[in-house]
């Protein structure tokens, strides 16, 4: 088989028909950056719609890792609802509520990345759905 170009992304998508779980989620990797300077920043350029509505649910940048735990629980928990495969990696999707510190549940969708070469998820992004 031939790779991926490194200008290609996305030539596979998959919807998944049975049951599975992004592998070693138990080990993903949430970087705090990401969630911080990115999902939980009204003032970011592209990530700022996402933190007002994150914001609005009762999520902070300065209480991060209340974002995290939620992830971690409520979407590594899940079933996986498409795979992509990239020029850098499985890309994993995620469907679920995530829990909020307001009591109100948010359908967002998750994304996660094992790089080629390695075995080990790294939240990319998410976004309401």
């Amino acid at each position: 088989m031939k790779p991926v170009p490194a200008t290609a992304v996305v030539a596979l998508q998959l919807e998944i028909g049975y049951a599975m779980k992004i592998p070693n989620a138990d080990r993903a990797v949430i970087d705090a950056g990401k969630l911080v300077d990115y999902l939980l920043n009204p003032e970011h350029r592209r990530g700022g719609s996402k933190a007002a509505l994150l914001i609005s649910f009762g999520y902070s940048s300065a209480a991060w890792q209340q974002l995290e735990e939620a992830l971690r629980r409520d979407h590594l928990s899940q079933d996986v609802f498409r795979v992509r495969q990239s020029a850098y990696g499985t890309r994993y999707e995620i469907r679920a509520h995530l829990s909020t510190p307001i009591g109100q549940p948010l359908m967002l969708r998750s994304v996660w990345q094992v790089d080629t070469g390695t075995d080990v998820p790294r939240f990319i992004t998410a976004y309401p759905d």
